[in-house]
């Protein structure tokens, strides 16, 4: 038996790191011990402020959550690490999991996908993120030629971005009212601004504002893909406008599924391996992202309810250091 440390959030933007018991792994299992993982900006902010509705409870569930939504919770699916025991064939193996902030843990092998050798551990707590953005392509049916926009420039929409942008003939643009991710697009290749009369428009902003906005930017007949999951809140549209007129549609994409026309050849393993190879290409690093020690994920958390993390990529890096952050009262910080 060891000790292994995770963080649980306990209230609204209110976390705390607990210590747990941690058994021997069972046949079939393999420990991790965890170099990454990642902070999800849109999806576990809206976790962190408990505002999955409830009908949505089990339906958000991750693979490996304990407790219940609201609270207290623990939650997250963007884990990178190094196998470290168990089945003896992955041992020194770096993987990629759908695992909770914890620093080590045992898992199903079945459930870990090896890195390729030549994408970073840092670059790989992408993985679900990535495979978010190739399910929406998938949904949005885009082709060679089409001009497409992007509304929000987070790292769900730079990665769709850059995604479109490798189609051939596509003519891509992106859309943000944050300079430093209109920067951030440039640096992939990507040009913020207007497609003008887009044939598909995908929202990834998170906001009513951005998908009233997708809605004046798509043309004729165009599709607009619903990227934004916006939990508890509710959301309100300008239909009554040009919107049957111009015979737009809305469709709504969700990572949880392989769309109907993909699912006769793709299932989740092969998506999240083809995620991990797209992501061997694709880098944003400094000045987008940030670091932080797993004993400053609490702040981290609470910073979200403020504004005051206006990076990227919010990555959680694991080492001896954090090992000092075992249940202290002044822990977590309010908004």
């Amino acid at each position: 038996m060891t000790s292994a440390l995770a963080y649980w959030s306990t209230g609204p933007y209110r976390g705390e790191i607990r210590e747990e018991t941690l058994p021997d792994p069972t046949e079939g299992e393999v420990r991790v011990e965890t170099l990454y993982s990642a902070l999800s900006i849109g999806t576990e902010r809206l976790v962190a402020a408990g505002l999955v509705p409830e009908s949505e409870h089990e339906r958000m569930r991750c693979p490996f959550q304990e407790g219940s939504f609201p609270f207290p919770v623990k939650y997250g699916y963007c884990n990178v690490g190094r196998v470290t025991g168990g089945v003896s064939a992955l041992h020194g193996k770096t993987v990629f999991s759908l695992f909770p902030h914890q620093d080590r843990f045992n898992i199903p092998a079945a459930m870990v996908r090896v890195l390729p050798e030549r994408l970073p551990p840092r670059n790989a707590v992408l993985a679900a993120n990535m495979e978010t953005a190739l399910n929406g392509i998938w949904d949005s049916g885009a082709a060679p030629g089409d001009r497409v926009q992007v509304i929000g420039a987070g790292i769900v929409g730079l990665l769709v971005a850059w995604l479109a942008n490798r189609i051939p003939g596509t003519d891509v643009r992106i859309d943000d009212t944050d300079p430093l991710r209109l920067e951030a697009a440039r640096s992939i290749g990507i040009e913020p601004g207007e497609a003008g009369e887009a044939d598909i428009v995908f929202n990834c902003s998170g906001s009513e504002a951005g998908l009233v906005r997708a809605l004046d930017l798509a043309g004729l007949e165009g599709t607009i893909v619903e990227m934004s999951w916006h939990g508890a809140r509710m959301v309100s549209l300008p239909l009554g406008g040009a919107f049957h007129s111009r015979r737009l549609r809305i469709i709504g994409s969700q990572v949880g599924r392989i769309p109907a026309n993909r699912a006769a050849r793709w299932d989740l393993t092969r998506r999240m391996n083809k995620a991990l190879t797209l992501l061997c290409d694709f880098s944003l690093d400094r000045p987008f992202s940030a670091e932080c020690d797993l004993r400053a994920l609490p702040d981290a958390v609470a910073a979200l309810a403020l504004g005051r993390n206006h990076k990227i990529i919010q990555r959680i890096r694991y080492d001896e250091r954090h090992r000092d952050a075992i249940d202290r009262p002044d822990k977590g910080g309010s908004p």
